[in-house]
């Protein structure tokens, strides 16, 4: 009986020995923070914008009606190569055929007419040379009749013809006199009929103008009635059919869309690129372009266009377009250039772009994850005996911001402040602040977001054993 007792009281003894034990390693262990931990090395860095959006040609047209009417035929199919200036579709055009064919016809009577006037004021020039040839003449016989007059009356003074003499000569010289008057009577009415003629002429080739002018008119609303290609290009869109019926656009409401033109010979991706990232993007970059429909292919390219206006991320409007302010995420317009397009690609496909905005060999990097931000106050007032890093005089302390990494000196997690440079996929340059080698906390999350400086840390993460 009394060895049993023995038994249950050294098993009694040795329970309440190892509890203490267990509870002094536990006391021991209290304010010791597990971390995760990665080293700083050194390697070559690549800084990439990374934006989604879709192929597009670089130059493409649109080709709205430009008249209402039935679409009588369409001489393309999607997916045709059409060049420049060829007739791709032609709209009911009864009535404007007419009227062209009509002022074609009013045309032709103007220019008639005024061939005819033209000939007139011919005839009228040739009819002027002719009386004034007899004006000349006219005025020559005058001047002989006046010199035999003149001679008449001398011999009939000096007694030596007979007066029946005389007064035949006399009546010969009123005769041409009265003819002269009457030649040049003919050749004023003659001037004057030309004078009308000419101005018969400057009429009718008036008329001719306004006849072209409103055939120009006509023409151009008949050429209204088909569809012209534009630029060289690849037929990408047909939403039409034959016997549809066209109608133009008005304010606020587009007209409708026969067909769209591409030019294929440049392709791009255009992209949407977040606001924190555009000010990195600059002209000429490379950019590596994925297509969604063409896996495990990636494409080259550069970027050829930055949009100036921030496109609003819920309705696609520019920001400048919208009627109230808002806060909400933004994004800018890029444009890159693919260099060697495939030939199977399509306007329309989904893409994903990588603009490499820097680059950085042999750089001094640390994780990503690792930086977090600390309140110079905090940092201050964490003492070396303050294994959990907690402030004692809150409200005193600098609310300045300070970024930097913890890096494991001995047991603890020593704050450092760090300078950075550009930004990898998963760690960052280090510009100032660790050195080749250091070992610091990269986790986890919630660590790195309490964890306090000089605190009391564990390696969990099967790293080197930390240095004394």
């Amino acid at each position: 009986m009394k060895l049993t007792w023995k038994v249950i009281l050294g098993i009694v003894l040795l329970a309440v020995l190892g509890a203490g034990a267990f509870a002094a390693f536990r006391y021991s262990k209290r304010g010791i923070v597990p971390v995760q931990t990665g080293r700083v090395v050194r390697q070559d860095l690549v800084s990439l914008v990374t934006a989604s959006g879709e192929i597009k040609p670089r130059n493409y047209v649109n080709i709205d009606a430009n008249a209402i009417g039935r679409i009588t035929q369409i001489l393309v199919k999607e997916g045709d190569h059409v060049h420049k200036g060829q007739l791709l579709a032609k709209l009911e055009s009864i009535q404007p055929q007419a009227d062209v064919s009509a002022q074609k016809a009013a045309l032709s009577s103007a220019e008639a007419d005024s061939a005819a006037s033209e000939a007139a004021l011919k005839a009228t020039d040739d009819n002027l040379l002719t009386l004034q040839a007899s004006v000349d003449h006219a005025k020559a016989d005058l001047e002989r009749t006046s010199l035999e007059f003149q001679r008449g009356q001398e011999l009939y003074n000096a007694k030596l013809i007979a007066k029946q003499d005389y007064d035949q000569r006399k009546t010969a010289y009123d005769a041409q006199r009265a003819a002269v008057r009457e030649a040049e009577t003919r050749l004023v009415g003659a001037r004057a009929g030309k004078e009308q003629a000419a101005a018969q002429l400057a009429s009718a080739q008036k008329r001719i103008a306004q006849n072209q002018a409103m055939l120009a008119r006509l023409s151009d609303v008949l050429e209204k009635h088909y569809s012209i290609a534009p630029l060289d290009g690849m037929v990408t869109n047909l939403p039409v059919r034959e016997g549809e019926t066209a109608v133009t656009g008005i304010q606020n409401t587009p007209g409708s869309l026969i067909m769209t033109i591409a030019d294929m010979s440049l392709i791009t991706a255009e992209v949407k690129v977040d606001e924190n990232d555009i000010v990195n993007v600059k002209l000429d970059q490379k950019a590596a372009v994925t297509i969604d429909a063409i896996p495990n292919r990636v494409f080259k390219g550069h970027v050829i266009e930055i949009g100036n206006t921030a496109i609003l991320r819920s309705t696609g409007l520019a920001a400048s377009q919208s009627t109230i302010s808002s806060q909400e995420a933004k994004d800018f317009k890029v444009v890159i250039a693919l260099d060697d397009p495939p030939e199977e690609i399509r306007p329309g496909l989904s893409c994903t772009a990588k603009v490499t905005t820097a680059t950085r060999s042999n750089a001094l990097t640390a994780p990503i994850q690792a930086l977090t931000v600390r309140q110079k106050g905090d940092l201050e007032l964490s003492g070396p005996d303050d294994s959990k890093g907690a402030a004692k005089a809150p409200g005193k302390s600098s609310k300045e911001e300070i970024q930097g990494v913890f890096v494991i000196s001995g047991e603890k997690a020593v704050f450092h402040k760090v300078e950075t440079g550009i930004s990898g996929a998963t760690d960052i340059e280090i510009l100032s602040g660790l050195n080749e080698g250091d070992q610091i906390v990269t986790g986890s999350f919630k660590v790195i977001r309490t964890l306090r400086n000089q605190a009391k840390v564990k390696v969990e993460n099967g790293a080197a054993k930390v240095e004394g």
